[in-house]
């Protein structure tokens, strides 16, 4: 299990943060170590309890006209910012920071940078992208798509079949994640899955080599992420193994803390895999309805069976 550490350089890399870099650049390698962002409030007056290291300290109207209110004021608050060991200090609004601020920003060595969002877009923005970089996650092999509004991780060893499964539920209208290595991170209760790294659209087919998934259906045909629902695991066919015939039971595999329902399909000449994934997407929509076929057939052949308990 790993999370991502953000450094200021990877904050001024989103464009959506329309931030610009103004002084203290020597400390752009600073990293933010939680993920969320500290309006000052009172610790402009001298007052640090509320502040934390290694957050990124956002300055908007408000504090901006508090600092340059007077001299006394200036000294007070920036030392007690400085004091706190911030990543970065952001000023929002596109308003010029006090020379005092630029100058003390450069001899600590914290980057001082400047955003034309509003304080609260701003907030909300970089408090997402944060939230997401810093969550717990796990990289797994397999391929994930999205069948009938269900997010689906389908799993084996290697060789087994899972690409050619995943393409052909593409074609069948289904939408693909992602191939290979699977990105998977927790955000609250939910598991997020995606592509790592350069993989992206792109698939491996045995005999046809890499293609483009995105290239070859269109854009409807992929999508970028998806909440992960359901597990599919692809076996090797065995006779020894007991293999669940009736589905009374549900299964379920832990992944980062969360419990992800989960199948296993023995694989054998003559069964249509994408079909089986495609069945298994739509139980498990009617399992979140609260419909539990197996179970419901489990009860009608009892009472069929002892009629005078089902009287009573």
């Amino acid at each position: 299990m790993s999370s991502e550490v953000i450094a200021v350089s990877d904050l001024l890399a989103r464009a959506e943060l329309q931030l610009t870099a103004v002084a203290g650049t020597a400390g752009l390698t600073r990293t933010v170590t939680a993920p969320r962002i500290q309006k000052p409030g009172l610790a402009l007056t001298g007052w640090p309890e509320q502040l934390h290291d290694g957050r990124v300290l956002v300055l908007g109207g408000t504090e901006i006209d508090y600092l340059a209110d007077n001299e006394t004021a200036r000294t007070v608050g920036l030392t007690t910012l400085f004091a706190s060991q911030p990543a970065c200090i952001v000023v929002c609004r596109g308003l010029a920071p006090p020379v005092e601020l630029v100058t003390a920003a450069n001899a600590h060595g914290v980057p001082l940078v400047c955003s034309s969002l509003l304080t609260a877009d701003f907030i909300a923005l970089v408090t997402a992208w944060m939230q997401e970089r810093t969550a717990p996650g796990i990289e797994v092999h397999g391929v994930m798509l999205d069948v009938l509004g269900v997010g689906i991780l389908v799993m084996g060893k290697s060789g087994i079949g899972k690409s050619e499964t995943a393409l052909d539920l593409v074609v069948r209208g289904h939408r693909f994640v992602a191939d290979d290595i699977i990105a998977i991170r927790r955000q609250g209760q939910h598991l997020i899955g995606r592509s790592a790294g350069i993989i992206g659209h792109h698939m491996e087919i045995r005999g046809l080599g890499i293609i483009n998934v995105k290239d070859l259906f269109g854009v409807s045909a992929v999508r970028e992420t998806k909440k992960l629902e359901l597990v599919v695991e692809l076996l090797e066919w065995s006779e020894e193994y007991q293999y669940d015939r009736l589905g009374f039971d549900d299964r379920y595999d832990d992944i980062l803390g969360c419990q992800i329902p989960s199948v296993r399909l023995p694989v054998r000449p003559g069964r249509n895999l994408a079909t089986l994934v495609e069945v298994a997407a739509r139980n498990q929509l009617v399992k979140q309805q609260g419909i539990h076929s197996a179970r419901a057939f489990r009860d009608q052949l009892n009472r069929a069976m002892n009629p005078e308990e089902a009287v009573e």
